[in-house]
């Protein structure tokens, strides 16, 4: 079978974080690779990424390096949405295909369901269909006691939802050209033609099955939805510490926790897994990293840092902080008692500014979300559910309430007077006291 992997959208509600989503780096491999395994595990053996000018080139690095299945890369260059991905890939989309998003995050088990479906059921397509307990800003299934659907739902207000069933993108389709066609017949003006194509198909007698799934599902719409994905892989962890890691013999590791090669960790340490510690981290002295965590690559987390439940990108640096269930990406550093608030006083779910509206994220605990390449001074103090933009600056001893853009700087203003004292400064208490001692 033939997989679309659906990698060309820009991931603008991710701000601060990358765009290529798929990239996301877990447990020491891009998140695309993840799926790429998952999928041949499903019996899946050849791949088309469907990407965008900027990110081709990256797309086809990954390609290469994939051995013992058939890969390719597609651009999409113009039209937006899955329509137009699809549409890129028309010429290659003959037969059965498997349509996967790179945003959302299934178990394997939803790959294979979904094969299984192809082979057994009568149907023409399967979407894989999810149940939510609150809103959420996507497609719902309106299906009958067969799950057979009978209308898709896109977007509608929170409190309108016609059913619990969300529409996740792991669509099967037995004959791709099918769909195709009917994408042809969609108003182009509509960013929704592929779900108004699947609408157009179902009223012509089209059979579309809805596959339950109730194990996980973790979609990257927004950067904090990178904590539920990050727990699926790093509570799935088995403990192991690479032969080439350093550990003190005072350091302390407990539970499933994974260190890979070239670590070292300091004495003192304690690590409480599940935990995940990438190559050539350095771990100080006297460091706390507690459960859920995911440190990257060639990140220093130096003497006495706390860390919970955050993740941490690469080549990161820190001394003497707390970092508490945030989100830090690549190349950031941390000055010296700088400290993330990770929970409001009045207790409320915190809320994160995105696009200049407040975002609800359903979290009563949430630190910070900084950009590639952001630094923080000593003794900043960053609250609840700021987002800190790529390349920014924290100045010493700010407290950040709102968010920072790209490439700004925040600083505090002085609070202290310097003067002149003069030809004859006063004498100090101390010098008072010394001459007291001298003449005893």
């Amino acid at each position: 079978m033939k997989a679309l992997i659906l990698c060309g959208g820009v991931g603008r509600r991710m701000h601060p974080l990358r765009e290529d989503k798929f990239m996301l780096d877990l447990v020491g491999r891009p998140l695309l690779l993840h799926m790429v395994d998952m999928l041949r595990d499903a019996g899946v053996d050849d791949f088309v990424f469907i990407g965008n000018e900027g990110n081709a080139e990256l797309l086809r690095k990954v390609a290469n390096g994939l051995d013992e299945v058939r890969c390719q890369v597609v651009v999409q260059r113009e039209r937006t949405g899955m329509a137009g991905a699809v549409e890129a890939a028309a010429n290659i989309a003959d037969g059965p295909v498997l349509i996967v998003s790179s945003n959302d995050v299934v178990d394997p088990g939803a790959y294979r369901k979904m094969v299984e479906a192809a082979e057994q059921s009568e149907c023409d397509a399967a979407v894989l269909a999810c149940k939510v307990n609150h809103h959420f800003p996507g497609g719902y299934l309106v299906v009958d006691r067969a799950m057979r659907v009978n209308r898709i739902v896109e977007k509608p207000e929170p409190g309108t939802e016609p059913s619990d069933l969300v529409n996740v993108v792991v669509h099967f389709h037995r004959d791709g050209r099918k769909l195709v066609e009917a994408l042809t017949r969609a108003p182009m003006g509509d960013n929704d033609r592929y779900e108004v194509a699947l609408s157009h198909m179902i009223s012509d007698g089209y059979y579309l099955l809805a596959v339950p799934h109730v194990s996980f599902w973790g979609p990257l719409k927004y950067p904090w939805h990178i904590f539920p994905v990050m727990e699926y892989f790093v509570w799935g962890l088995r403990r192991r510490v690479a032969m080439s890691a350093r550990v003190a013999p005072c350091a302390v590791i407990e539970g499933a926790v994974v260190v890979a090669e070239d670590v070292r960790i300091l004495e003192n340490a304690v690590i409480r897994g599940p935990a995940y510690i990438g190559e050539r981290a350095i771990i100080g002295n006297n460091v706390l990293i507690r459960a859920g965590s995911h440190i990257g690559s060639d990140t220093v987390v130096g003497f006495s840092t706390e860390i919970k439940h955050s993740y941490i990108g690469r080549k990161c640096w820190f001394h003497s902080n707390y970092i508490g269930d945030s989100i830090v990406d690549d190349h950031c550093s941390f000055g010296s008692s700088a400290v993330t608030a990770n929970l409001r006083f009045d207790e409320a779910t915190v809320e994160v500014t995105v696009d200049g509206a407040p975002a609800k994220t359903n979290m009563d605990k949430l630190g910070v979300i900084v950009g590639n390449g952001s630094q923080v001074g000593v003794n900043a103090s960053l609250m609840p559910g700021v987002v800190v933009g790529p390349g920014a600056v924290v100045g010493p001893h700010v407290c950040l309430r709102e968010n920072l853009g790209p490439g700004r700087r925040a600083l505090s203003r002085a609070t202290h007077i310097v003067e002149d004292l003069g030809e004859r400064a006063p004498v100090s208490q101390r010098e008072v006291m010394w001459h007291k001692l001298e003449d005893v």
